[in-house]
């Protein structure tokens, strides 16, 4: 007898609008239909890709932010104190956070049951974190789920897993009678039509572009056919460029003049509609683009229900549509597909044979054939795993150091914020009127809110985004070249160009504001602004200067890689920096200058980067050491941090100072120990990363809380006599970076192999 009681499924879920909701939506239904009181038994725990989540159905027990690390330990909690038997993820790279999805990696870490895990994607060529990610995933798993034999092999011979541990059970399908009775095709409109239907999410890639090319030589053949675009634009892309992309479809059916043969049907349908659909079609075609597609719901859904189908021949498609189940065409081959689309129309027998084999091969891919084999497949992880440890509890005291990580709080960031800008000073937690702007603070508002929306997808920070931006716009001179610096609180500016340090520092805010932007509007802007400012970094002098505009060249390429001038300045900034080293450094002095000042870290930082740009291996190795070499040197007896204080900097003859120490400095070794950890691998440099964010909770020479978790605030640095309450816009600013940099890199820690 069975001991299997509860089940966990972990996904996206409907209303949310994508393939892999539906997925697990479906499934969780079918393997319901196979359960005694499923409403007890059966929860889902859902994705949420969004601030304000979805309304979801009861079903739904639990919801977890995709980019908020600590949601996976709770939901992982959650599942155990309800003592659930067995949990079932869907995984896909991209519904996850943090690098390439890690953050799934802590829940299953924490889970204290066995775990059954369905792959979504299967790639042949992985990047390295893509491999380590699956492996884990299969190291955390009783069993991965396939829906094609290909992904099988591939995961054996790419991944290196075990044969035994792969189980393939087939894409769910709903169990639906062919209709040919044209009913719904009159409903539409469309009665007398020869119709040729694709459905799915719209976006680029799926190769509805060729299919449209294709569309004026099957009309010369057969006048009567019409191509039915069925689904809303995808999400993401709609979030990101708006609906550009099936506009450009629209422009590109005009320029064919085949409005009355090529439908926009623009809206998300329930499997009922879906089916009635796919019922009408004469024809169904998946033109998809991308080999590597390993599992295509709508696919599976048109070959189950019995539809003559076209398709490029991507690996699921291959498989599915083999032995006469439908045709494949070669990719971006559009005569071919026109060719093959008319034979089929012109010929029912053919038409009806393939229909005929698909409908028969997808009876064993229904829904609730599909419920049994992940019923049966979680009995089996149960009484496997029933006299033996599961591996992950053996590594819970790893995991849970995410909650170590306050929430992130922008409360005092909007406080601070007006129409202009961020305002430069504050008493206490209230903004000081009595001073006005900076060109600095903005840049660095500009990054906070760009990772903030990076991490979270939180829209309610564009509008923070785009003050920032505009502020940073009127301050940039285009007579100078320059930004002007100081603006007084009667929007006056005091000065006509700022520092080199000014200059750079809006160079970096504007690189990431590239790299971040929520959408093409604000990318443009910030890339316009960046390079307009960007010429005057060329005759720079200042150390940091060149370290900040750096770091900005480095986030403007990860957008904009083939930009020649931009890799050419950053490689000729970073051999200046270089030079510094050779210069002046020495064994027991690793530094490029005689005094550390502040901003310090940011030297090594860039160094760090650019020795792996260009690639230059002993750049790379000094920005290390140099980094290194400035945590020793700020490091208390008793092992915390305790900063190089701005009131009289480090002097090579050994003088130091201990106070005023600057929430700046510590931002900057928390960023430059992200890279290093980036760059090496080292898990030592996540643990300084941790070290450092320490000392904004308490973990100083005075151990007292400088970042203030109710208003999100950030007191204005370590005195002598204490800590200055003073809540102004670079302490707030260098907190909410330092957090904000932890939670990037807190998924990247599970991809070191220890």
């Amino acid at each position: 007898m069975s001991d299997l009681r509860k089940i966990a499924v972990i996904g996206n879920y409907l209303p949310r609008r994508c393939g892999l909701a539906t997925f697990t939506t479906d499934l969780c239904d079918a393997i319901a239909g196979h359960m005694e009181d499923e409403a007890d038994n059966l929860l889902a725990v859902a994705m949420d890709d969004i601030a304000e989540g979805y309304g979801y159905p009861d079903r739904v027990k639990f919801q977890v932010r995709a980019n908020v690390p600590s949601d996976y330990l709770c939901a992982a909690d959650f599942l155990n104190l309800h003592r659930f038997d067995v949990a079932i993820l869907q995984h896909e790279f991209g519904i996850f956070g943090g690098s390439y999805g890690a953050h799934i990696i802590h829940m299953l870490k924490n889970l204290r049951m066995p775990v059954i895990t369905t792959l979504h994607t299967v790639l042949e060529n992985p990047t390295e974190e893509q491999r380590k990610i699956t492996r884990e995933l299969a190291s955390y798993s009783e069993a991965l789920v396939v829906m094609a034999h290909k992904a099988r092999s591939l995961l054996m011979e790419v991944y290196d897993i075990d044969d035994g541990k792969i189980v393939y059970i087939p894409h769910g399908i709903p169990d639906v009678k062919p209709d040919s009775s044209g009913t719904f095709s009159r409903q539409l409109g469309l009665e007398g039509r020869r119709i040729l239907l694709t459905f799915g999410l719209l976006s680029p890639g799926k190769g509805i572009e060729g299919m449209i090319n294709a569309m004026p030589a099957i009309l010369e053949r057969h006048p009567d056919a019409v191509f039915i675009i069925l689904g809303e634009t995808h999400p993401h892309i709609k979030m990101e460029h708006g609906d550009s992309y099936r506009q450009s479809l629209f422009q590109q059916v005009r320029r064919l003049g085949l409005k009355e043969s090529v439908l926009f049907h623009n809206r998300f349908v329930d499997i009922e509609t879906l089916t009635k659909y796919i019922n009408a079609a004469d024809v169904y075609v998946s033109p998809y683009l991308n080999k590597e597609q390993i599992v295509s719901g709508t696919l599976a859904y048109a070959m189950g229900l019995g539809a003559a189908i076209v398709a490029t021949p991507y690996w699921y498609a291959e498989e599915l549509l083999a032995d006469g189940r439908g045709i494949t065409v070669p990719f971006g081959n559009v005569e071919t597909m026109a060719k093959e689309i008319c034979s089929l129309l012109a010929n029912d027998k053919k038409r009806q044979a393939i229909c005929k084999k698909a409908y028969t091969m997808g009876r064993s891919m229904v829904w609730e054939e599909v419920g049994k084999d992940y019923i049966a497949l979680a009995d089996e992880a149960l009484k496997r795993t029933k006299d033996r440890p599961i591996p992950q509890i053996t590594e819970r005291s790893d995991a849970r150091i995410i909650y170590e990580l306050p929430d992130v709080n922008l409360q005092h960031l909007r406080v601070m914020t007006d129409d202009t800008g961020i305002l430069q000073h504050a008493k206490y937690s209230m903004a000081d009127r009595h001073h006005g702007y900076c060109v600095d603070d903005n840049a660095r508002a500009l990054i906070v809110a760009g990772m903030h929306y990076s991490l979270f997808q939180d829209k309610s920070v564009i509008p923070l985004i785009q003050t920032y931006l505009s502020f940073m716009h009127h301050a940039f001179s285009p007579e100078t070249g320059r930004f002007r610096n100081f603006m007084s609180y009667e929007r006056i500016w005091l000065e006509d160009a700022g520092s080199e340090d000014s200059q750079a520092r809006s160079i970096w805010g504007l690189g990431v504001a590239v790299k971040y932007a929520p959408n093409a509007s604000i990318r443009n802007m910030a890339a316009s602004l960046f390079l307009e400012g960007l010429n005057a970094m060329e005759t720079f002098t200042a150390p940091r200067s060149w370290a900040f505009g750096i770091l900005g060249l480095h986030a403007y390429m990860e957008v904009f890689g083939g930009d020649a001038n931009a890799r050419r300045l950053r490689q000729d900034l970073a051999e200046k920096l270089f030079d510094l080293f050779a210069k002046c450094s020495s064994k027991d002095w690793p530094w490029c200058e005689e005094t550390v000042t502040y901003a310090n870290a940011k030297i090594p930082h860039a160094l760090i980067l650019a020795g792996q740009w260009i690639p230059d291996p002993e750049m790379h190795k000094t920005g290390l050491l140099a980094l290194e070499w400035l945590l020793e040197r700020q490091t208390a007896p008793e092992g915390h941090l305790s900063i190089i204080g701005n009131a009289d900097w480090h002097n090579r003859d050994g003088r130091s100072a201990t106070f005023d120490q600057q929430p700046i400095e510590v931002m900057c070794l928390i960023e430059a120990c992200a890279e290093a950890f980036r760059s090496t691998g080292d898990i030592k440099w996540m643990e300084e990363a941790k070290r450092s964010l320490g000392w904004f909770l308490g973990r100083n020479d005075l151990g007292e809380q400088v970042c203030d978790l109710e208003t999100g605030g950030c007191c204005d640095g370590i005195e002598a006599i204490g800590v200055n309450a003073n809540q102004g816009a670079e302490s707030t600013l260098s907190w909410l970076i330092s957090l904000l940099t932890m939670y990037e890199i807190m998924g990247d820690e599970v991809l070191v192999e220890r």
